[in-house]
């Protein structure tokens, strides 16, 4: 068989092809797990084995990197330099691509669909076995609770993720987004976390954290923090907005 045949072939469905996307998920997500790890040591004190954690997460960054390159070859920089200009913006649009087809996954799928699984099993499975074991089962509630908060709050992060990655894609390809500008209505302008993204909109307030909705960004007490990662209210900036059509 010829290189050009197999180069055009369908490996889509094959096994080595889901086994690497297996495998790439689980060098990733070692490798954020072991960042963490080494998060938790350092703060304990534990110096060299967070540096052990650390240097074990770069090697799976690595192994990582050389699946996602199987998976596509289209991304593979050998020679930046043999490339044209066009080459070069082709490989850069495929990757904004694929992170918009991400991160709209995420918002419009993963997300609402993490949160309507969260409420069911905050309604069913944690009820059922309230009787028997009361207070696990508020804790599984609890947890619940949390979980399609949060998972609520990820769904519009992960929009402005998908947002933001289209822009770059239009003017890579010469084209002009449209215009982005913090609202001058601060009684309804949304706020933005610098450290996760995570958005403040007073249209929907953060009721798990006692803020009702209505209530502006202005308004919320100074000891309030990010829902997802726990930044403190100066952590938050004004929005950009998209300028209405």
């Amino acid at each position: 068989m010829s290189s050009e045949a197999s180069n055009s072939m369908d490996l889509s469905n094959s096994n080595t092809v889901k086994n690497l996307d297996a495998a790439f998920a689980g060098e990733s997500m070692a490798n954020r797990k072991y960042l963490y790890f080494a998060e938790v040591a350092s703060k304990l004190g534990f110096k060299d084995l967070s540096k052990l954690f650390k240097e074990t997460a770069a090697q799976e960054t690595e192994h990582a990197f050389a699946h996602f390159s199987l998976l596509h070859p289209e991304l593979v920089v050998a020679n930046p330099a043999a490339l044209t200009d066009a080459q070069k913006q082709e490989i850069v649009a495929r990757c904004l691509s694929l992170a918009i087809e991400g991160e709209t996954y995420e918002y419009t799928t993963m997300y609402p669909n993490f949160a309507a699984d969260a409420v069911r099993d905050r309604d069913g499975a944690a009820v059922a076995e309230f009787e028997a074991q009361a207070q696990e089962s508020a804790d599984h509630a609890q947890i619940f609770r949390e979980a399609a908060h949060r998972f609520g709050l990820l769904k519009h992060v992960e929009q402005f993720h998908a947002e933001r990655y289209t822009e770059a894609l239009q003017e890579l390809q010469g084209e002009t987004p449209p215009p982005r500008a913090a609202s001058n209505n601060l009684a309804t302008s949304r706020w933005i976390c610098k450290k996760c993204s995570m958005i403040y909109d007073p249209a929907e307030g953060d009721p798990d954290s006692g803020i009702a909705p209505g209530t502006p960004f202005e308004a919320i007490p100074d000891n309030w923090v990010c829902p997802i990662c726990g930044a403190t209210k100066k952590t938050f900036e004004p929005m950009p907005e998209r300028a209405a059509a």
